[in-house]
C-alpha cells in the first residue's frame, strides 16, 4: 500500500473519546506581515505541544487495537482504550521510533496512555529537553547518530533485532501501514479547519505548511483537496538545506538530498516519506525553500505575537514571507486577493 486513502472519521471518533482533546486555535491578525492572517495554533495541542500529538497517539491506539482484536476476537471501543483491562494487555506492547523530538514524544505519550512502553531513537541534534520529556512519559531513549536520518536507520535496527515494533512517522516501500496511520491522525487539523471556515465563510486564498519528511504537508493537502468548499493555493515550505519533497517532485521519485545540519531540526529530513511524496504528486501543490535566517525572523515575529514557537513552528510564516516579498519584486498586481493560512507547529521549549 503506497497510496494515502484516510478516513477522518476514525481518528476524529477516536479523539473525542479522549479528555485531552480539543480544537487547536485559529488566530485571525493583521499585526504580523500587514495582512489579514490566518494562524492555526498547534502549540498547546493536547499538552503535548505540537501537532505530532494527533499522528503518534493516534497510531498506537489502532495498532494496539489491531492487536487486541487479533487477540480477542472483539472490536475495542473507544471508551475502553484507557481501561486497566486494555492496558494489562498492552503491557507486552513496545514502541520504537526514531524522531526529531516531537512525534517521539507522541508515540511515548501515547504508548504511556494505553500501557505500552517505548523506545525512541534521538540524534545529536535534537534539543536536550526533549530526552526530559520523554523520560517523564515513562520511555526509553537512545542517542543513536549525529543527524535524523541516522536515528531512523539505528530505530530500524532496533526493531529488526525483535526490541520491538516499528512506528516511524516516515514511509518507504514496503513500510507504509504505521505511518499511514500517523497521517491519518493528522487529517483531523483539516476537518478543524474546514468546519471552522464552513461556519465563518472565511476561506483562506493561500495554505502554507511546512514539511520535514512530508506527513503534515501531504495529509493537509489531501484533505484540502478532497473536501473544502473553496480551494486555496497550497504552497509546501521546506529548509534549504533539506528540499527532499521539491526535489522528488522534480525528478518524479523519492529522492535523497543532502546539505548542511539546519536550525529547522524537526524539518531537517533529507529523505521524504514514500507515502507524503506520492500524496502530494497526486494533488495541485507547489514548493518553496526558506533559509535558516528566515525561519529564524519568522520565529521572532510569532513571537512579539505571543506565540512562543521554533523556527520549524515558523516554517509556514517564512514561507509565506518570502511569497510576499517575491511578488513585491514581480510588482504582482496589488487587486489580487490575499487571505494567508498557516500553521504554527511546535512550542518553544
Amino acid at each position: 500500500m503506497n497510496e494515502f486513502t484516510p478516513n477522518p472519521e476514525k481518528p476524529k471518533k477516536l479523539l473525542a473519546a479522549c479528555p485531552a482533546y480539543k480544537s487547536s486555535p485559529v488566530i485571525k491578525t493583521n499585526a504580523i506581515a500587514n495582512i489579514d492572517l490566518l494562524i492555526k495554533d498547534e502549540t498547546q495541542r493536547m499538552g503535548l505541544g505540537s501537532f505530532k500529538a494527533l499522528g503518534g497517539v493516534y497510531a498506537a491506539a489502532m495498532l494496539l487495537a489491531e492487536k487486541w482484536q487479533e487477540s480477542t476476537g472483539k472490536k475495542l471501543k473507544p471508551e475502553m482504550f484507557t481501561s486497566e483491562e486494555f492496558k494489562q494487555f498492552s503491557s507486552s506492547v513496545t514502541f520504537i521510533c526514531a524522531s526529531a523530538g516531537n512525534h517521539g514524544l507522541a508515540v511515548a505519550s501515547g504508548a504511556k496512555l494505553f500501557g505500552a512502553k517505548a523506545r525512541i531513537h534521538l540524534s545529536a541534534e535534537v534539543p536536550k529537553a526533549f530526552e526530559q520529556r520523554l523520560l517523564s512519559k515513562s520511555a526509553t531513549v537512545i542517542w543513536s547518530g549525529k543527524v535524523y536520518d541516522d536515528s531512523v536507520a539505528a530505530a530500524i535496527q532496533d526493531a529488526e533485532q525483535g526490541n520491538g515494533f516499528l512506528l516511524a512517522d516516515g514511509s518507504w516501500e514496503g513500510y507504509t501501514y504505521p505511518p499511514s496511520l500517523v497521517m491519518e491522525g493528522y487529517t483531523v487539523i483539516a476537518e478543524e479547519l474546514r468546519e471552522a471556515f464552513t461556519l465563518s465563510k472565511e476561506w483562506p486564498t493561500h495554505v502554507f505548511l511546512q514539511a520535514g519528511v512530508g506527513g503534515l504537508a501531504a495529509a493537509m493537502a489531501y484533505m484540502i483537496r478532497e473536501n473544502w468548499e473553496q480551494q486555496p493555493e497550497i504552497i509546501i515550505v521546506e529548509p534549504d538545506l533539506a528540499p527532499c519533497l521539491r526535489d522528488s517532485h522534480k525528478k518524479g521519485a523519492v529522492t535523497t538530498v543532502s546539505g548542511d545540519i539546519s536550525i529547522m531540526g524537526r524539518l531537517d529530513c533529507k529523505v521524504p516519506s514514500l507515502l507524503a511524496f506520492n500524496a502530494l504528486e497526486k494533488v495541485q501543490v507547489r514548493y518553496t525553500a526558506i533559509s535558516d535566517q528566515e525561519a529564524i525572523q519568522a520565529s521572532h515575529l510569532l513571537q512579539k505575537n505571543n506565540i512562543d514557537t521554533t523556527p520549524s513552528g515558523a516554517a509556514g510564516l517564512a514561507g509565506l514571507l518570502k511569497h510576499q516579498r517575491l511578488e513585491t519584486e514581480k510588482k504582482s498586481s496589488p487587486n489580487t486577493t490575499f487571505f494567508p493560512l498557516i500553521i504554527v507547529t511546535e512550542e518553544k521549549i
